[in-house]
């Protein structure tokens, strides 16, 4: 076979870089012209994978995206497959230069366009206002109520009840594993609070309760009064609260749930969708089983869809700061102020020191699957991970779970575990999830809805009743700007009700996962 073009194998995705990306398997011995020469890859490279398209000394710098991603191992031959045999990831000094690259606010869209949302009222702020599902929770305080919270919901789903109230979206139970076993008012104590506080306060959530054992840390009255806990739906009553000890065992409280539910399900069915504007969209953004793909199609697509959300006036979360560990300095010369940029940097230090505690090291990320699927190292996945940000200036660093007030491209610290970071990001404020995937991640996000963007054409056709959207036509020579607005307006049709194919399925409840930062005492 005569040799062809680079482009019909493979991406170099800046002039600078020493490396391509395989678009589609390359078989061994493939010929490739580049650059006025012939060069052969000897062995196969899988789709996502990277092989030099220039000799890389030992010690020299791998780049991609014009950015250093790792170091050769050993001297690297054109045409060889570059991955973990042959590239190391060691610490290099990065400029932080914090807003040099600040980039000019975006100009007025050419139309100012609208979803259709619930509207909790006036005297809730923006982020907990809008909400683009209409759920009742049973929120557990602790993980020795948790089953007695889903066997509540068990109960009022299996009583049909719900056939009644057509705009109810379904009851959902927040369950999860701590709640008590550490340090009254610290740091777990106040984050799994602020995290059950930003669900019960959240606009995709009409109603709710709280469910809690009795003598645990996390008590729901100190949650109530911390917090500001109201009932919501029409009300300043204070939120009910049943304890298995005070109610006098799970049956019992199964029973007032149940009942507590049914009374509050005509008032989460009186909510109607009205017609507000985009900018009340709060885009949570996330990247799972990711590949090497993912910072070519998927990443840059949905960075085209966050740069269209915040140009409407609305607000895009970046999170899993672990993920962005070795391409932070991209993102803080785009800070909005040397404040700004010096939050995101405390956040990276503080990573440092908080894996080193542990013996670990951040660049254990990738995982094998991400590995397998072409990412070499966390730099490689950062670089990656951080174009679901678009271009536009970071105008703020949040906390795990912080309220997102701000509008524009925020940063949130979380973990680069999915179901913990976006956890965190829902609590936030977050009405709709945007999940990019190479591998095929899986993950729903109940209230919340979660786009899931394949990375490559061949995951959507065998997982396509789990992606919504194919931006691996990306490879095939549709343009990342045109699958970023195909996303934008899906965004907008999943906010007015359109379902997930997570929601499809009913995933998302088993989801919800804290961040737990201390020892379990």
């Amino acid at each position: 076979m005569p040799a062809a073009p680079l482009s019909q194998y493979a991406v170099q995705l800046r002039p600078t870089d020493n490396i391509a990306v395989a678009a589609k398997p390359i078989p061994a011995g493939t010929e490739i012209t580049f650059e006025g020469a012939t060069l052969k890859v000897p062995g196969a490279v899988k789709m996502g994978h990277k092989f030099a398209v220039h000799p890389i000394k030992e010690g020299d710098p791998v780049l991609k995206f014009g950015q250093i991603i790792g170091f050769a191992g050993r001297k690297i031959v054109v045409g060889e497959h570059v991955h973990v045999q042959n590239v190391k990831a060691e610490k290099f000094e990065r400029d932080y230069a914090f807003g040099v690259d600040r980039p000019a606010p975006l100009p007025p869209p050419a139309e100012w366009l609208s979803f259709m949302a619930y509207d909790r009222g006036a005297d809730r702020p923006d982020h907990q206002r809008y909400g683009t599902r209409n759920y009742v929770a049973i929120i557990s305080t602790v993980n020795c109520s948790a089953s007695t919270s889903k066997y509540i919901a068990e109960r009022v789903r299996a009583s049909n009840i719900l056939a009644q109230f057509p705009n109810v979206d379904g009851v959902v139970p927040i369950v999860h594993r701590g709640g008590c076993a550490m340090q009254y008012e610290g740091p777990d104590h106040k984050q799994l609070e602020r995290v059950l506080a930003g669900f019960a306060k959240h606009p995709n959530i009409g109603a709710y309760i709280l469910v809690g054992l009795g003598c645990e840390i996390v008590q729901a009255t100190h949650l109530v009064e911390h917090e500001g806990l109201i009932q919501i739906g029409g009300t300043k009553n204070a939120p009910i609260i049943l304890t298995i000890q005070e109610s006098g065992g799970i049956g019992k409280t199964v029973e007032a749930g149940v009942k507590a539910v049914q009374d509050l399900l005509p008032r989460v069915n009186n909510a109607r969708r009205v017609q507000v504007p985009a900018k009340h969209i709060i885009l949570g953004t996330n990247c799972g089983g990711s590949d090497g793909n993912s910072g070519v199609t998927a990443n840059p697509a949905l960075g085209v869809a966050s740069d269209l959300i915040v140009q409407q006036g609305g607000t895009t979360i970046l999170g899993e700061t672990t993920e962005i560990y070795g391409a932070e300095h991209i993102l803080t010369r785009r800070a909005v102020s040397k404040e700004v940029g010096e939050k995101l940097v405390e956040r990276i230090k503080w990573w440092e020191w908080y894996t080193g505690v542990f013996g670990a090291e951040i660049n254990n990320n990738p995982s094998p699957g991400n590995k397998e699927g072409g990412l070499t190292t966390i730099y490689e996945k950062s670089l990656g991970a951080i174009a679901k940000a678009g271009s536009t200036a970071m105008v703020d660093v949040v906390q795990y779970a912080e309220p997102v007030r701000a509008k524009g491209f925020v940063v949130m610290d979380t973990p680069g575990y999915d179901p913990v970071s976006m956890t965190g990001i829902v609590a936030g404020g977050a009405n709709v999830g945007v999940f990019t995937t190479g591998r095929g991640s899986v993950y729903g996000c109940k209230p919340v809805p979660s786009i899931k963007v394949s990375t490559n054409t061949p995951l959507f056709v065998k997982m396509e009743s789990d992606m919504d959207l194919d931006a691996g036509k990306i490879l095939d020579g549709v343009t990342v700007e045109k699958v970023g607005r195909e996303l934008f307006d899906l965004i907008l049709d999943t906010a007015s009700g359109k379902k997930t194919k997570s929601e499809i399925h009913g995933v998302g409840e088993e989801e919800f996962a804290p961040w737990s930062i201390g020892p379990t005492l």
